[in-house]
């Protein structure tokens, strides 16, 4: 008789499902689908190069992957329960694959941008659904640190390395970077455990669904999530434009850019070590402070040693920031909902700054979208920081002393 002992081997080895190579992979898995965005200002400079378009032009091709994206993750919403995960993260890699690939032989930008929706959509479906895989972990705080360590280390490889090569190959170098990342991604989808709905790790109390969210501070948090990252990627998307506006080269741009992006990394790390053993609300208000000041300083980008200074300090306090904020909108309701929401309002901000910032460019003239980010990020300032107090005010000691175990 066969025994569950004597069951057939696996045909690839898995790692430990709560492990560190598992959240590696895991991270791959959730980046996959929107590396994109960590590029968004190679993209933007090299659709501009590549194709001969405005920067305006360029932008709308990144504001309509994100769109895709926010509606893909709407439908990650209903479907994260109702598929197996294994095989629509296959399905939806091999989908972003062909449609990466098809995108280097498109020379139209009005088809590009129908195009980059597409892409958008099948990617925003594929993190929800990586999302909920990581929801069954039983550190999800540190699968989603290794996930943003690995969205700014490669993404600052990707600023660096690419939008040099978009005038020599033409956009078929960012395409393809885009596919050769999705084809890893899928070769590590084999030795992923099988994470079954409803896995409950060991010393894990799982959350009641029905349990009854506060809508007031939520929607504070939806609209601080949406409004920090628009005003981000609003001047983040035309970087390489502000740079050569004031003055600086390209291969100088590339080079501040990627390096600040991979200094970047120190927020999440941040986060990972301070946790809430000090509150949110003090430390996200020194983080935005100093967000507001880099942003100005772009002003001055004619100093290349003002613009590497801005590029990192705001490259810190974006991942430091958007870290707590994604965590705020999940202790709302340990469900889930609440998080599915946030990552919509997240996607809504990613594509909605580079399409109104596109709007404010002139003649190469920059300083009104600087003053708009600034602007855009005050206001999420002032949204954030209500909840992040209330929500300090509501942790129990015993909460705050299970956080820093």
């Amino acid at each position: 008789m066969t025994t569950i002992a004597e069951a057939p081997p696996r045909r690839f080895p898995r790692a430990a499902p709560d492990g560190l190579i598992a959240s590696i992979l895991l991270a791959f898995l959730a980046t996959a689908g929107l590396f994109y965005v960590n590029i968004m200002s190679a993209i933007v400079a090299g659709v501009a190069d590549g194709l001969g378009v405005s920067e305006q032009q360029a932008g709308w091709v990144g504001s309509a992957n994100v769109y895709g994206a926010a509606a893909g993750a709407l439908i990650a919403v209903f479907l994260v329960k109702r598929v197996a995960w294994r095989p629509a993260a296959i399905a939806g890699l091999l989908s972003l694959i062909a449609v990466d690939v098809g995108s280097t032989l498109i020379t139209s930008i009005d088809v590009l941008v129908g195009v980059r929706f597409l892409h958008g959509l099948i990617g925003g479906a594929l993190v929800g659904i990586a999302f909920g895989v990581v929801s069954r972990t039983r550190s999800p705080d540190r699968v989603f640190g290794m996930l943003l360590a690995v969205q700014f280390g490669l993404g600052g490889l990707g600023v660096m390395l690419l939008p040099p090569l978009a005038p020599i190959y033409g956009t078929q170098a960012l395409f393809y970077a885009l596919a050769a990342f999705s084809t890893v991604t899928l070769l590590m989808v084999p030795f992923l455990d099988d994470y079954p709905i409803g896995r409950l790790p060991v010393g894990v109390t799982a959350a009641p669904v029905d349990a009854k969210i506060r809508w007031a501070p939520l929607m504070a948090t939806l609209l601080a999530v949406f409004l920090f990252q628009a005003g981000n990627m609003a001047l983040g998307a035309y970087i390489f434009g502000v740079g050569r506006g004031y003055g600086l080269e390209t291969g100088f741009i590339s080079a501040a850019v990627g390096w600040a992006t991979w200094i970047g990394i120190l927020g999440c790390l941040f986060v990972i070590v301070l946790g809430l053993r000090f509150g949110r609300a003090k430390l996200m208000a020194a983080a935005m402070t100093m967000t507001l000041i880099g942003t100005l300083a772009f002003h001055f980008s004619a100093d290349p040693i003002v613009f590497v200074a801005a590029n990192i300090g705001t490259a810190i306090t974006w991942s430091f920031v958007i870290s707590y904020l994604l965590g705020m909108s999940a202790e709302f309701d340990r469900a889930g909902r609440t998080a599915a929401m946030a990552g919509f309002a997240s996607k809504m901000g990613l594509a909605t700054g580079p399409f109104l910032g596109g709007m404010l460019i002139g003649g190469h003239v920059y300083g009104p979208l600087i003053n708009a980010a600034a602007l855009v990020l005050s206001l999420s300032t002032i949204a954030m920081l209500w909840p992040a107090a209330l929500l300090d005010r509501m942790r129990t000691p015993s909460l705050n002393n299970t956080e820093h175990q």
